[in-house]
C-alpha cells in the first residue's frame, strides 16, 4: 500500500477468517483491498482413505492439532484399495481430492497408502490446495531408524506394486535395502469381528516371515488398517525392531504445512464431519474401533456425487 493511501482513513471488518481494509481518499472513490489474515484459517482439513483405516491418521491429527476442524470422507462403496488397478485408484484419488476441495478444505491428506502411492504427484498437480500423503513420513522415518540398513515393508498388493516406497526409501539413502511383502489378507481380517484372533495373528507370522529371514530391524506398516493391531505387528517382530506406521509422522507434517503455510485455525476446539460412499451405520460402528471417538453423525455420499466433482 502506498505512503498516500496509509495515511488516509481505515475502516477494518473480520469477515470469514479475512481483513477487509477500506481507504477512503478525499477525491477518489473508496478502494476496497482485501488481506488474507494468516493467523486464523477455519476452514477444515480434508482426510480420505478407501474406508477407516485412514481414521488411525486423523485420531492423531486431532491430538496434535486439536483446534482444527476436519472432515474425513471414506470411499467404502469401492474397499478395498489393495487389488485394484494404479489407474483405477488414481481416478478414485482424484475424484474424492477434487470433492473435498469444491467442499471447502484448505488441505488434503491422502490417509491412504495404496492412493497415496498410486496418486500423490496427480493430486498435487491438480488440486489447488496443499496435499500430505501418507508415503513420505513413512519412508523418512524408516531410513531414520534403520541400524543396520536393512528396513521391511508391509502393505497392499497395489502399494507394494507401485514402487513408491522403494523410490522414496533409495532416494534418502541409495544403501538401504527394502524388503516389500504385500498382505492382501490382513485388512478383511482387521476390519472383521475378530481383528485380534488366531486368523490375524497366523496372517501377520505369514507376512513378517520374509522380513525376519532379511534381518530388518526397521518395518513400515504400510497400510492405515496395521496401527489398530501393532500389538501383534510387536509381539511377532520382537522389541528391536522399530514398527515405522503413518499416523503420527502424517499427523506431524500436516502440522508442519499448516505452520509454513500459515493456514492454521485459531484457539479452540476443532469439529469433524464424517462421510461415506458406503453405508453410514456400518461406518459408524466400524469407524468408532479405528477413532477410539465417537463419530455421531455420518453423512453419505453417492459415486455419482464424487464422478461429478
Amino acid at each position: 500500500m502506498s505512503a498516500h493511501a496509509t495515511a488516509n482513513p481505515t475502516h477494518t471488518t473480520l469477515v470469514d477468517g479475512f481483513t477487509l481494509s477500506l481507504s477512503v481518499a478525499a477525491s477518489t472513490v473508496a478502494t476496497r483491498e482485501r488481506f488474507y489474515n494468516p493467523l486464523m484459517d477455519p476452514r477444515p482439513v480434508g482426510v480420505f482413505d478407501s474406508g477407516v483405516g485412514g481414521l488411525t491418521v486423523l485420531h492423531e491429527c486431532l491430538v496434535t492439532m486439536p483446534q482444527e476442524d476436519f472432515v474425513y470422507l471414506g470411499d467404502h462403496a469401492r474397499l478395498p484399495y489393495g487389488p485394484r488397478p494404479l489407474d483405477e485408484l488414481r481416478r478414485f484419488a482424484l475424484e474424492i481430492g477434487t470433492f473435498l476441495e469444491a467442499d471447502g478444505v484448505k488441505l488434503v491428506v491422502a490417509a491412504c497408502n495404496a492412493a497415496t502411492s498410486a496418486a500423490l504427484p496427480q493430486l498435487q498437480e491438480e488440486l489447488s490446495v496443499p496435499v500430505v500423503g501418507v508415503t513420505t513420513p513413512e519412508a523418512h522415518a524408516s531410513v531414520q531408524a534403520t541400524r543396520n540398513g536393512r528396513i521391511g515393508l508391509l502393505a497392499t498388493q497395489a502399494t507394494v506394486e507401485s514402487g513408491r516406497y522403494d523410490s522414496l526409501v533409495h532416494a534418502l539413502d541409495a544403501g538401504v535395502e527394502l524388503v516389500s511383502v504385500a498382505c492382501p489378507k490382513l485388512v478383511p481380517l482387521i476390519e472383521s469381528d475378530t481383528p485380534f484372533g488366531a486368523e490375524t495373528i497366523d496372517a501377520v507370522r505369514e507376512c513378517a516371515e520374509p522380513l525376519k529371514l532379511a534381518r530388518c530391524d526397521t518395518v513400515i506398516l504400510g497400510c492405515t488398517h496395521y496401527p489398530l493391531i501393532r500389538p501383534i505387528f510387536q509381539r511377532i517382530f520382537g522389541r528391536d525392531v522399530t514398527l515405522v506406521f503413518s499416523a503420527e509422522e502424517t499427523a506431524r507434517e500436516v502440522a508442519e504445512t499448516l505452520a509454513r503455510k500459515g493456514i492454521q485455525a485459531g484457539a479452540g476446539e476443532g469439529t469433524y464431519r464424517f462421510l461415506t460412499t458406503g453405508d453410514p451405520d456400518s461406518f459408524r460402528t466400524l469407524g468408532e474401533r479405528f477413532l477410539q471417538l465417537p463419530l455421531g453423525d455420518v453423512e453419505h455420499v453417492t459415486l455419482e456425487e464424487l464422478a461429478i466433482a
